[in-house]
């Protein structure tokens, strides 16, 4: 599962168990969620997947406001779908991702933030939420 910060552009990585269930990703998400700085996350847009039928308990536990891209529609979390394909670099298409332990998932995900981008003015996304954090900017994810 990836979560992309939309300022910073700043990623966080983790596997999911074999179950994608509703329970399940709600309370990755939640877990995650709680390890950003405070009032960082403050939106969430996530495709239609039925595995979101339990976010009213992710926006409950962690005041976070959660919104749905329409149907067939990748454009409305670009950032995600960027993300993703930099992902298929580590991580192929097909792939087992169960069979990968989860340090390998820190790594990249420590590989992707430190990574110069473009949008960013070639700067990282870590040196981006760092210097957004310090100067105060409200950020999304």
């Amino acid at each position: 599962m990836t979560l992309v910060e939309r300022y910073s552009r700043y990623t966080l990585v983790r596997p999911l168990p074999n179950r994608h269930d509703s329970p399940t990703v709600v309370g990755a998400l939640t877990a995650m969620i709680s390890q950003l700085p405070e009032g960082l996350a403050k939106t969430l847009t996530w495709d239609q997947g039925s595995e979101m039928a339990l976010y009213h308990d992710l926006q409950i536990a962690s005041t976070i406001r959660v919104y749905f891209a329409d149907p067939h529609s990748p454009w409305e979390r670009g950032s995600n779908e960027n993300t993703n394909g930099l992902l298929r670099q580590y991580f192929p298409k097909g792939a087992d991702l169960a069979a990968y332990p989860e340090d390998r998932y820190r790594e990249v995900q420590d590989l992707l933030n430190d990574r110069p981008r473009k949008t960013l003015g070639w700067r990282t996304p870590r040196e981006a939420l760092t210097q957004a954090l310090h100067n105060g900017v409200a950020l999304t994810t």
